[in-house]
């Protein structure tokens, strides 16, 4: 998994913290408001959307009379304490980026989140000493399964895409990493487990947790 890599760059949302499951509520009270009803498997329209992307198609599918702005800035609101205090990292996520760090290999995030979340949940967890890039998709105006925040991350890392691994728990982050020329480990994740056998079909590797990967590496390590 390992041979050719310098960099690894995780999706955070789904991938190193375990957050997927808040936002149907908050996508439920929010179009609430408005007197409308989430349609079912809704999510699948709007997987891999950048912050600002996910708005502009919100606002229009239901007329919400709300701004963008203004809509991005309530879900940071609604969804602040949630990832202050409830939102757990994912197992092993932080153990495998200490490992990361201490095999030299650069490590970055590129997530469809908004900056102030993804900062939040990183700092709470105590994530960003061993990151040494953190981009969102509103930062080059495509989500995924554009490459463009894969290869920004990329870019800024000071590495070839071919020489990058990345970690995604989505079809479009998958399709978006495979696009940027990079390998692909899709992570294990309840809330895409119906798409589970498409995310083995499309990345290179597959993990259920982090601890996973640590186990293997570790007991390498003890063979060389």
């Amino acid at each position: 998994m390992l041979t050719g890599i310098k960099a690894v760059i995780f999706d955070l949302d789904g991938t190193l913290v375990d957050s997927m499951w808040l936002w149907k509520a908050i996508d439920i009270e929010y179009l609430g408001r408005y007197g409308h009803t989430l349609p079912e498997k809704f999510q699948s329209k709007i997987e891999g959307m950048s912050f600002t992307e996910t708005a502009v198609f919100i606002k229009n599918f239901f007329d919400i009379p709300e701004t963008v702005e203004d809509m991005k800035a309530e879900w940071n609101r609604m969804a602040w304490e949630k990832y202050r205090t409830e939102v757990p990292c994912k197992a092993g996520s932080r153990e495998f980026l200490k490992y990361c760090k201490k095999n030299k290999l650069k490590t970055g995030i590129a997530t469809s989140n908004s900056q102030e979340l993804a900062e939040l949940v990183l700092t709470r967890h105590r994530l960003m000493p061993y990151l040494d890039s953190v981009h969102t998709a509103c930062e080059v105006g495509k989500g995924k399964p554009s490459p463009d925040i894969y290869l920004l991350v990329a870019k800024e890392l000071g590495v070839l895409p071919e020489e990058c691994l990345v970690f995604e728990d989505l079809v479009q982050g998958i399709c978006a990493g495979k696009s940027a020329g990079m390998k692909v480990c899709a992570v294990a994740d309840d809330f895409s487990k119906e798409e589970e056998e498409e995310k083995k079909r499309l990345s290179d590797f597959w993990i259920e947790d982090f601890f996973q990967l640590l186990i293997h590496f570790t007991a390498e390590d003890c063979y060389r």
